[in-house]
């Protein structure tokens, strides 16, 4: 059965995050997403972790709600910390089994990006857990409203990347209930041989595409039936406001820079 993925979903609540300017968050976690490559040691993603854990406590989230949800890309994490523990050959030969050879740069590279990609996982869910998708494009549209000058299509742009936000939770929602239905029909898709496996996910895909196209075709039709015609000439009825709240979040991150690139320079 496929556990449930929690990026693209938006959790309700009065937390210190979700009453935060979008605009704010966005800039957060971009800004994040950057300053998490100046750590190069224990100590560097030490500190990044305890970022990340106030991070949650303020979202009023649980950590343990959050871990779950790293459970769909747990194996893309698992394959990359395993492709630098085995490739990666600097420093002393830490485990030498004749054809497989671990060396010590390959173990503390495995452990850096595999922390580096949980970490990431988590900001990035943490956007959209406490952002509503209407409140993503308004404030992604306000930072790219610069750009309208040279004719950047700040709001489509905007808006599409919302509606592929939604889409993810609603994608993998299709595709566990096609999932079920198949497994009660004496489909087995988690075991036999991995050809066996990949002939069952042939079934399992076509649905999936017809009904993200039939998904697809109707919001086309519901945005057609309302009248939309694009970005040009419209008007907010939520507006956005920039608080201290959003000022000192954004601080904490200038903060965090200074501290990671200080183990890294000085330390």
């Amino acid at each position: 059965m496929m556990e449930k993925m929690i990026f693209g979903r938006y959790i309700p609540a009065d937390s210190i995050a979700h009453r935060m300017d979008p605009r704010a968050k966005l800039i957060f976690v971009f800004a994040f997403i950057a300053i998490i490559f100046i750590a190069n040691d224990v100590w560097g993603y030490v500190i990044a972790a305890a970022f990340t854990y106030i991070s949650v406590k303020m979202s009023g989230l649980s950590l343990r709600f959050l871990i779950s949800g790293l459970k769909p890309v747990m194996i893309l994490i698992a394959f990359t910390f395993l492709l630098q523990l085995f490739f990666a050959r600097e420093g002393n030969v830490v485990l030498d089994l004749g054809f497989i050879q671990i060396y010590e740069e390959g173990i503390r590279q495995a452990f850096f990006i595999s922390m580096r990609f949980t970490l990431l996982v988590f900001m990035t869910s943490l956007l959209t857990l406490t952002t509503t998708p209407i409140s993503i494009t308004d404030g992604l549209e306000s930072l790219l409203n610069p750009l309208k000058k040279i004719k950047f299509p700040a709001h489509e742009l905007a808006l599409m990347m919302s509606i592929a936000l939604r889409f993810i939770p609603t994608l993998m929602d299709e595709t566990d209930k096609i999932m079920k239905a198949q497994m009660a029909r004496g489909s087995d898709m988690s075991s036999g041989p991995l050809k066996d496996r990949i002939k069952a996910i042939v079934p399992l895909m076509i649905p999936l595409f017809v009904n993200a196209f039939k998904r697809a075709e109707d919001l086309a039709t519901a945005m057609e039936v309302r009248g939309y015609r694009g970005g040009e000439g419209r008007t907010k009825y939520r507006l956005l406001f920039w608080k201290a709240r959003d000022t000192f979040a954004l601080l904490s991150l200038v903060l965090l820079a200074a501290v990671l690139a200080a183990f890294r320079f000085w330390i």
